[in-house]
């Protein structure tokens, strides 16, 4: 608007020379040419009769070729300084007055709500759950241009500095339920202590993208401190180093000899190109199939008929020694680890992760990195053929992607898969909305950054929120039973209502596994919830 100001008032002061200017030659011109010397006061109204277009001159007509030419000079400045006006003055103020601005301050009364300093994916699913649960949020976003696309997409969200009192001031913070920092780790680390300063008693969050600094966020006040990038390495990993052993690995704990696990079926194991009813999973382990992942789309249940193949993800549930003995048959009949036959593209904090822990488990891995770094044995990058023919991939067993960017993820997934059709894929993502390309790309597991962070910050922040699976494709939540109480679950009939799956019912300190369309839902009850993000998010918003 400043510079809006001093446009018009630079516009506005030529503008009255020029009209002076002009009614000075028409008078000069009238006496001098026309022999009709009139007051100078009507000269000046003819000239801005010229000028608006609101009349083409009372002395009209002229006589002489020099009144004639001034006059025809006089008609295009007007018109130019017109047409002038309209784009540098006119429209940007309209435009400024029709623009959707983003506040400086939340409305009066708000309380009880979660401050976002800055918006990430990760935030993005965090706003979704707080909506389910009915939660309100505001978002501060230092960046003016930001905040008012914050705005303008729905979210509420507020212009201001969270590194600043007043900024958080702005937000409520003292009437706030929590703080989540997410911004860079020096960012957080000085939004903690501002925090701190306006209100000690306000639970603050802070997300690190460097493990190794989270005892300086501790160090700044934060009450809890995440690094989903390491908790996304250990869950990536995990997908090789449980493929070369039978024991269970990553499963989720339900009651005392109750779990769900997600298996993925290996290429080369004797399931792939058989179908679900005739895999005999159910004749020879006794586990029951909850859902299954075809080409990242989730089914539960999963068609009998439907051809299980190397990027079919279980989600199984049972005793630990059914799902172990479901493990031995998702396993490749031939696997034999030698070197480089397990290729880890990205060196960051979550590659990093990933090498860890499978040079714990004593695999053996080649790591290939666009820089040259401890640990890193092939430099080049890994949307290149032959550099990734270098580092191994052409013969490789498993090719695991922590690439930090989704473009190069995908694009690199249609090249290995070109030089390698049948190597096992496993991919992270940043964000979940890119997670179906990497499949269509040629992805056999992925797994989104955003979708781990969203859920660890949810079960932080929210009460009744208590998500058991945080880095597995499906969430398992426990919930009470609220308006399901008194009725069974056929009547419930959450699958098809939902598309999640009742997994088991805890009462009064005991785990209820044997479910079948007659069993009544106590009011006291817990029950465990299985589905996808989506799935969830639809249950608690149709049962609260």
């Amino acid at each position: 608007m400043d510079t809006w100001l001093r446009r018009t008032l630079v516009y506005i002061v030529a503008l009255g020379g020029i009209i002076l200017g002009y009614a000075f030659a028409y008078d000069y011109g009238m006496a001098a040419f026309e022999n009709d010397p009139q007051p100078f006061l009507r000269s000046l109204r003819v000239v801005v009769e010229t000028f608006t277009t609101t009349g083409y001159g009372s002395d009209a007509p002229w006589s002489t070729t020099e009144m004639r030419l001034l006059v025809i000079v006089m008609d295009i400045t007007g018109v130019v300084l017109i047409f002038l006006a309209l784009p540098v003055l006119l429209f940007p103020l309209f435009e400024e007055a029709m623009e959707t601005t983003a506040p400086n301050t939340v409305e009066n009364g708000l309380s009880d709500h979660v401050v976002i300093c800055q918006f990430s994916p990760r935030g993005e699913t965090l706003v979704t759950e707080l909506d389910t649960w009915d939660v309100d949020y505001v978002i501060v976003e230092p960046d003016r241009d930001r905040a008012n696309d914050l705005y303008e997409d729905g979210y509420y969200v507020i212009h201001a500095d969270p590194q600043s009192v007043d900024g958080l001031e702005r937000a409520h913070l003292s009437s706030a339920r929590a703080l989540v920092a997410d911004a860079s780790d020096q960012v957080n680390t000085s939004i903690i202590l501002t925090a701190r300063e306006v209100d000690e008693s306000v639970q603050t969050v802070s997300v690190v993208k460097e493990p190794d600094r989270a005892k300086y966020h501790d160090l700044a006040g934060a009450d809890a401190v995440l690094s989903p990038r390491g908790l996304l390495g250990e869950s990536l990993a995990s997908k090789v180093t449980t493929g070369i052993s039978t024991t269970l690995g990553d499963s989720i704990e339900i009651g005392e000899d109750f779990d769900i696990a997600e298996l993925p079926i290996h290429r080369g194991s004797d399931l792939v190109g058989t179908t679900l009813a005739d895999s005999g999973i159910r004749e020879e382990t006794g586990v029951n199939v909850i859902g299954a992942w075809f080409r990242g789309q989730f089914v539960s249940p999963p068609d009998p008929e439907s051809e299980l193949d190397g990027s079919t993800v279980l989600l199984v549930s049972g005793t630990e020694s059914q799902l172990e003995q479901l493990k031995q048959m998702t396993l490749s009949s031939v696997r034999g680890f030698r070197r480089g036959e397990t290729v880890i593209i990205g060196a960051g904090e979550v590659g990093q992760t990933i090498t860890s822990a499978l040079t714990n488990a004593g695999v053996p891995h080649t790591v290939l990195d666009q820089a040259d770094a401890p640990g890193v044995d092939v430099v080049g990058d890994a949307t290149e053929p032959e550099e990734l023919r270098h580092a191994g991939v052409g013969t490789a067993r498993t090719v695991i992607l922590a690439l930090s960017s989704d473009t190069d993820t995908e694009f690199a997934t249609l090249v290995i898969r070109d030089l390698n059709p049948d190597v096992e894929i496993i991919a992270r993502a940043e964000e979940s909305e890119n997670v179906q390309k990497m499949y269509r790309a040629g992805a056999d597991y992925v797994l989104a950054l955003s979708t781990v962070s969203g859920r660890m910050l949810a079960s932080t922040i929210l009460e009744d929120e208590d998500v058991i699976s945080m880095d597995q494709q499906v969430e398992v939540i426990r919930v009470a039973a609220n308006s399901l109480g008194n009725t069974t679950l056929g009547e419930a009939d959450v699958r098809s209502r939902t598309g999640c799956t009742v997994v088991a019912i805890e009462r009064n300190g005991t785990v209820v596994t044997d479910l079948g369309p007659d069993v009544t839902i106590e009011p006291s009850d817990k029950l465990v919830i299985a589905g996808t993000d989506d799935g969830v998010t639809r249950f608690k918003s149709v049962f609260g």
